[in-house]
């Protein structure tokens, strides 16, 4: 399959105004990948090595704890998705990243993006300013889920990504929600 890199060129371009040469460096730098659902591309326990963006399909991040898979993040189409922490400071992953669906996504490590970074300023500031939008995701995930009730959680993912209800199985959504399978069904029926 012929990748394009239109949405990875398109979400790149959303962030920062790279030249064409510039653009066409950071594409060449992805390694495009098809995964079928259930890659683990992140194990607990490993340094993440790479940043992903997701063309389709999407990545489910969890954490193990009592045996239980705790859902901390759904990530969809357009996203860039990494283990932030564990990226940057190398140290070992607290979680798993795992593809929910079959995907297609395009890897980025962080040895190419460091070679990249060398010898082009503008791709040094798109880094810059995509780290500074994934830490802001992270701080609104976690206001999120400090600052609001179960309901009032659910009631803003219905309102603001309406799709996950059709993609994301009930047990997952309530593990992301942090409630029983029985009260996210009582939420919906409402």
């Amino acid at each position: 399959m012929a990748h394009t890199y239109d949405k990875l060129k398109t979400k790149v371009q959303g962030i920062a105004n790279l030249s064409t040469e510039d653009l066409d460096s950071f594409c060449a730098a992805a390694r495009p990948m098809e995964c079928k659902k259930g890659q683990l591309l992140l194990k607990e326990g490993e340094v993440c090595k790479s940043i992903y963006f997701i063309e389709k399909g999407y990545l489910r991040s969890y954490h193990i704890l009592d045996g239980l898979e705790i859902n901390t993040g759904l990530h969809f189409e357009d996203a860039f998705v990494t283990n932030l922490k564990s990226l940057r400071m190398e140290l070992p992953s607290e979680s798993f990243i795992v593809t929910a669906e079959p995907v297609i996504l395009y890897e980025f490590t962080k040895e190419k993006m460091m070679a990249l970074y060398a010898r082009c300023a503008a791709i040094v500031d798109f880094g810059k300013k995509l780290l500074e939008l994934l830490a802001i995701e992270q701080q609104e995930h976690v206001s999120l889920f400090k600052l609001y009730s179960a309901e009032e959680r659910f009631r803003y993912i219905q309102k603001t990504q309406p799709e996950i209800f059709q993609r994301v199985p009930l047990s997952h959504l309530a593990s992301y929600l942090g409630v029983a399978r029985e009260t996210l069904s009582r939420f919906r029926k409402k």
